[in-house]
């Protein structure tokens, strides 16, 4: 069933109070997420390569348990490892063939390592262990049933929504900036584990930042603080492009004390607090739009790592936000659109219980004037959703 409907509520924008969130690169919360999804990712290249099909797997339970480090200005050594845990289901054999998913999982957690975190060794650094096992009968059951369309394993709930306001973007965006390569390669005494909170309040925009700076590059307490400053200016010299705010405030590893040592300053060895501060779970960091928006509804899966092609937790969330944008770019007079789907377990994922869109229109439209172009494209979506599964197999879409 699809649903057209008129959104009762404001534009986020005009809410006095807007609160958003960016767990950045190096976040242990992202990490997780990120390397689960990239073991869904690999291990689903496997399946289509041996068997010609992606079959049963969800790597979307993972911790990442923090290790302990030494510092001392200018050097630090790791004194334990990170432990990396990978788990909860996959298909370890299928017709009369072994799959090394261990091995497989092991590989793309260490490459998404050695392509994102230039300090983390991932063979010194990290210790793996794969709590993987096969899935139940009737959930593996689903990939041996016949239909073009596999059935959705869950019933699950997703919302998406469109345009990103600008406080969101903003967020988004610095995090980004801080992570690039650009400014990785100006500052490399940056670390990758930064966290952004962005708070507007009517037009003013403040922004609270954790980044840590790298103690191989640091020579003192107060080359940490000459550091920084220079690093600060570098954020408002980027934010100053923003006009949407009367004013940007920026706040910057808040918890530093000058006079204090290590106990005042946010010093980091590898570039992630997981190192020995902070363990990192699937979950617990930005949804599927790279954001967490408290402002906006959320949804409460874990879509990094489930499967592509029959877990609606994954596919209706990332899905969600496709349509909202596709509703929101070709259908003139909107300002806002939220989309919410609904599964039925058992059902083709094609065949949504519920598909809605509420929209926001502008002043002097009308809901019956864009109803039938919306389902339309609802109507597109779905008939694709076969070759948008695959691409999502292969890692076309962010889930964080």
């Amino acid at each position: 069933m699809i649903v057209i409907e008129t959104y009762k509520g404001k534009s986020v924008t005009e809410h006095r109070v807007e609160i958003v969130e960016r767990k950045g690169t190096g976040h242990p919360d992202y990490m997780c997420d990120s390397i689960m999804d990239a073991v869904s990712v690999a291990l689903s290249k496997e399946y289509v390569r041996e068997f010609g099909t992606i079959l049963h797997h969800n790597i979307d339970k993972g911790l990442l348990a923090a290790g302990r480090v030494e510092k001392i200005f200018g050097s630090g050594r790791v004194i334990q490892p990170m432990e990396l845990i990978i788990g909860d289901r996959a298909t370890f054999r299928a017709g009369g063939r072994d799959i090394p998913v261990a091995d497989i999982a092991v590989d793309a957690a260490k490459k998404w390592v050695r392509n994102n975190m230039r300090f983390v060794d991932p063979e010194k650094h990290l210790k793996y262990r794969i709590v993987l096992a096969p899935g139940s009968e009737e959930l593996t059951d689903i990939f041996l049933r016949r239909g073009k369309v596999r059935a959705a394993n869950d019933t699950s709930a997703a919302v998406g929504y469109y345009p990103l306001s600008p406080t969101e973007r903003a967020v988004l965006d610095l995090e980004r900036f801080l992570n690039s390569k650009k400014f990785k390669d100006k500052y490399p005494e940056t670390g990758e584990d930064i966290k952004v909170m962005g708070m507007r309040s009517g037009n003013v925009l403040d922004l609270t930042v954790a980044m840590p700076l790298l103690v191989n590059y640091v020579k003192s307490e107060t080359d940490y603080f000459d550091r920084k400053e220079i690093i600060r200016s570098e954020m408002n010299r980027f934010l100053g492009k923003y006009g949407d705010f009367k004013k940007i405030e920026v706040h910057f590893n808040t918890l530093d004390e000058r006079g204090r040592g290590f106990g005042g300053i946010y010093l980091s060895l590898l570039g992630t607090s997981a190192e020995d501060a902070d363990s990192g779970q699937v979950g617990r960091g930005n949804r599927v739009n790279g954001l967490i928006s408290l402002n906006r509804p959320l949804g409460t899966e874990a879509a990094a790592g489930k499967n592509p092609v029959s877990h609606v937790g994954k596919i209706y969330n990332v899905l969600a936000h496709k349509i909202a944008r596709e509703i929101y770019e070709k259908i003139d007079g909107i300002k806002e659109v939220y989309v919410l789907l609904l599964s039925r377990i058992g059902t083709p994922i094609d065949q949504p219980q519920m598909a809605t869109a509420q929209v926001l229109l502008e002043r002097r439209r009308k809901i019956n004037e864009i109803s039938r172009k919306a389902e339309e494209i609802f109507e597109k979506e779905f008939s694709a959703i076969n070759k948008f599964c695959m691409e999502l197999s292969r890692g076309k879409y962010s889930v964080c």
